[in-house]
């Protein structure tokens, strides 16, 4: 029961943390204008994401403009867009290896192959979150490094975002869920070794028995 609990409780804590790389690989709001020394007309804020700038008016309209091309991107932009979108399709086959080998299913029988198949699943899920952490590390390093460096403009300079802690929050999940899919063990009361019972005795209709005769003397 205990184990069959850790691996409830790991799958939900990486399923949530999954759902949360895809939505930081979707959102905008990776870099935020930053609203120091001489910018500080606050009329309209830009976000920077992996896909697309967005400019946010007072108003609340918004515009959105995708990306033209890759090439022209930044390092760190490129590498965070293949990192991230590889951890979410972890995130989808630590899913699918996790649930092949839970105890609450039957797709394997062997109880001891379950376990490894889970803890296979638990490594795919730690995998996926450091695939995603690293991204998140380096654009926040950029961005504090760009922030206070005196030759970049201050109409240029930029903020964490909000994806980037809700990112940092999907890594903690994926590591703590992870983390607890690895320890999952097999039950104790499954000894490796079965009972073999001798097939039950059919009486004849002579009232003896199907009993071996060398039993009588």
């Amino acid at each position: 029961m205990v184990s069959a609990g850790l691996e409830i409780l790991g799958l939900g804590l990486c399923v949530i943390g999954s759902l949360l790389v895809m939505v930081v690989c979707g959102l905008p709001m990776w870099k935020v204008t930053a609203f120091i020394e001489a910018n500080i007309v606050v009329a309209q804020t830009i976000w920077d994401g992996l896909w697309m700038s967005c400019v946010v008016q007072s108003t609340g309209q918004m515009q959105c403009k995708v990306h033209d091309s890759v090439l022209a991107l930044g390092h760190d932009l490129q590498a965070a867009r293949a990192l991230t979108v590889i951890s979410c399709v972890f995130g989808v086959l630590g899913l699918m290896v996790v649930i092949a080998g839970a105890q609450c299913t039957n797709c394997i029988s062997v109880e001891n192959v379950k376990t490894r198949v889970v803890n296979a699943g638990g490594v795919i899920y730690i995998t996926s979150g450091l695939f995603v952490l690293v991204p998140l590390c380096w654009m926040a390093n950029n961005i504090i490094s760009d922030f206070y460096n005196p030759q970049v403009p201050a109409s240029k300079k930029r903020e964490i975002g909000a994806a980037l802690y809700i990112g940092w929050a999907a890594t903690a999940l994926l590591l703590i869920g992870g983390a607890l899919l690895c320890c999952s063990c097999p039950s104790n009361g499954n000894s490796g070794y079965s009972a073999k019972y001798a097939p039950t005795k059919r009486a004849t209709p002579n009232g003896t028995g199907d009993y071996d005769k060398r039993n009588y003397v």
